[in-house]
Parts: structure tokens; sequence; C-alpha cells
């Protein structure tokens, strides 16, 4: 399976994502740059967190409409899997391939720690390696994760299983609705998550939880 990892000015994560991808498939990913717009044939398009920009005016709102992300939509319509993970998550919302949007911590502060995680969906492209309602560990950096939508999109996404990541036992850092920490497109091909998996794929990290997830996406869950 072959990857690619988008690399935007203010991103941060890049190296650690293209780390993650490398050892868990084995060849090295792909790397994009903001202003490109021929992506080459790829069954998985990653944008990793850091602050895209500055996060000025908004996390986000610059990095949404950079030529590339026009080039990702366009694939992402075509089936093509992405994943964004952190400031790439508050992107992808930026760029209307996700519902609902991203505000400040209800704490205000920068939160820095790890969590527990909730599988909410584990019949998606992204976590077929995990178990239903398995209870995961997974480490977090954002100021801006607290997830919010109206009624009835919370409700539209709820009830077709587009919440895939939930924070678990009390470790909501910010304040979002329902605990949400990762939503899908209705196509089930587009996931973003704040939690940065990662960054816990290995026992040199401290833990392997956050490798189903790229085994999954990767199709290497054998591995």
């Amino acid at each position: 399976m072959k990857s690619a990892v988008v690399q935007l000015p203010g991103l941060n994560r890049d190296r650690d994502m293209i780390a993650a991808l490398t050892k868990i498939s084995g060849q090295a990913p792909v790397t994009i740059w903001q202003t490109e717009t021929d992506i080459p044939d790829v069954d998985l398009i990653v944008i990793p967190g850091g602050f895209s920009y500055g996060d000025y005016l908004r996390c986000g709102a610059i990095a949404a409409r950079m030529p590339v992300m026009q080039a990702i939509i366009e694939k992402a319509n075509r089936g093509v899997k992405v994943l964004g993970v952190c400031n790439g998550f508050q992107i992808l919302l930026e760029a209307g391939l996700l519902p609902g949007a991203l505000m400040r911590n209800a704490s205000l502060k920068f939160v820095c720690r790890e969590i527990k995680l909730e599988v909410a969906n584990a019949d998606t492209d992204f976590t077929r390696a995990y178990s239903q309602g398995q209870i995961i560990r997974c480490p977090i950096a954002h100021h801006d994760g607290n997830y919010f939508a109206d009624a009835e999109t919370l409700a539209k996404i709820e009830g077709n299983g587009q919440v895939v990541f939930r924070y678990a036992e009390s470790t909501n850092p910010n304040g979002s609705l329902n605990d949400i920490a990762g939503v899908m497109n209705d196509k089930g091909n587009v996931l973003g998550m704040m939690p940065h998996p990662e960054n816990l794929i290995e026992a040199a990290h401290g833990g392997s939880d956050g490798r189903a997830l790229f085994a999954s996406a990767l199709e290497v869950i054998a591995a």
C-alpha cells in the first residue's frame, strides 16, 4: 500500500508520520508540498499535526486553501483514504471534508499529555485492527481540539457511526461534545482525529496502541 504525507509551512509532525508509515508499511511515503496539485497514485494521504501558517486566522484556515488541498479533495471524492491528525484534522474541517468544527480547549490552555481513547467504531478502514469498544492509550498536544457540531449534524454523525474515537475514562482534555476525539466522512474514507497515534507505535515510544490504526489503513494488519 502506497502512502503520501503532506508538508506545509508550520507542520512539525511530518517526520514522525513518515517514520510511522515507513516502519509499518515497509516503504517510505511520498512527500507532497503545499503547491503541488499532481498527487501520485497512492492508497492513503496523511496530513500531519503542527501549526500550519502559525494557526493564523483559525487553525488550518490558510492551509485548507492551498493548491494541494484541492487535489486532496479530488482524491478523497474518488475514494482515496485521507487521514488528518491534530492540525491535519483542523485542516480537513476547514476544507469541508469533515463535518463540525474545532474550537479552543475549554480550559483555554494548551494540553500535552497521554489520554485514553475508546474505539467507537471498529468497522472502518482505519480501525479494523481494533475491537469495538477497545480502550487504547494515545498522546495529545493541542490548543484547539474542542469538537463542536450543531444538534442536527451531531445527531447525524452519531447515527451514521461517523464518530470513530471518543475520549474515555474521564480523560476528555478539551471539552469536546460527546467526548468526540475523531470523526470520519459519510463515505468512510476520510478520518480526522486530534490524538497522535503515530507517537505510540513501538516499544521505544512506551507502547504500540497507535500501530493498529496505520496497519488498518495500510492493510497490513498481519504485520
